[in-house]
């Protein structure tokens, strides 16, 4: 069953934010992800939203999502983003 990770960001440092999101797109394709949202606009159709920026990957299975948070590769990539950006993210399976 497809899982996916959902991130919601906020860009803190825009330059060094740039480094991360131009190196993660590899690491996420090596562990079956791609992309489903990738910021964007947003629109609240009911309720609010916090204006953060929302990033939601697709992978084969909740195994492969986990397994892609804790690789080796993506600890490297994911101190590109130390300092730059505060991100809460979640991973939840999906039809």
């Amino acid at each position: 069953m497809a899982a996916y990770l959902i991130a919601q960001v906020t860009v803190t440092d825009p330059d060094r934010f740039a480094d991360y999101r131009a190196a993660v797109p590899a690491v996420i394709a090596n562990y079956g992800g791609r992309y489903i949202i990738r910021g964007g606009d947003v629109e609240a159709f009911e309720g609010s939203h916090d204006g953060r920026r929302l990033v939601i990957v697709e992978f084969p299975s909740l195994g492969r999502a986990r397994a892609f948070w804790q690789s080796p590769e993506y600890r490297e990539v994911r101190r590109l983003r130390e300092g730059a950006a505060i991100m809460d993210v979640v991973a939840v399976e999906g039809a």
